[in-house]
């Protein structure tokens, strides 16, 4: 006879600490999925989409999500470096709540069934290359806007410092 004991696996005590350290993560996440889910849902009450035209409201948000995707990966890489919440709060919290999959697919199928296979296709593609290129956009322009700065910021404190002109008194009146 098999033991419950030998059958299910108990978590050591390095698993149980793992677990445990990953509540701020969590919550992380849980904040920034609120905010980037109620700014998606606000963009959508502006901007409603209409089955079989063109839905602008989630190709904005999924573009957009994608360009700062591009923009924080390199942030997050190269000057955020070692802030552990950053990422699951911003990336797969507001960017993970704000952007979207499933409304994607769904408006692909709307269209289709609306008989506008066109604007379908059209939505399917463009969404695909626009975040595409958003994504390397976000990269790229942040990557050399931080190289920049750098080299600007390097540059000053190697120069001589600047000697300061002695100026007089210029006050008016008696002394």
């Amino acid at each position: 006879m098999t033991s419950v004991s030998s059958v299910v696996r108990r978590p050591d005590q390095a698993t149980a600490a793992r677990r445990a350290g990953r509540w701020p993560e969590l919550g992380a996440v849980a904040a920034g999925g609120v905010v980037g889910s109620l700014a998606r849902f606000g963009l959508h009450e502006a901007v409603p989409s209409v089955a079989g035209q063109f839905p602008w409201a989630t190709f904005a948000v999924n573009v957009s999500g994608c360009l700062l995707i591009g923009v924080l990966m390199v942030l997050l890489t190269e000057v955020w470096a070692g802030r552990r919440l950053l990422r699951p709060f911003l990336g797969v919290g507001v960017l993970g709540g704000f952007t979207t999959f499933s409304a994607y697919a769904v408006e692909i199928e709307q269209a289709v069934s609306a008989g506008a296979a066109r604007t379908a296709l059209l939505y399917l593609g463009g969404t695909l290359v626009a975040a595409m290129l958003a994504v390397g956009a976000g990269a790229g322009l942040t990557g050399a806007a931080v190289r920049t700065v750098r080299r600007r910021t390097a540059a000053r404190r190697t120069a001589a410092p600047k000697q300061i002109a002695h100026r007089p008194d210029r006050r008016r009146g008696p002394r």
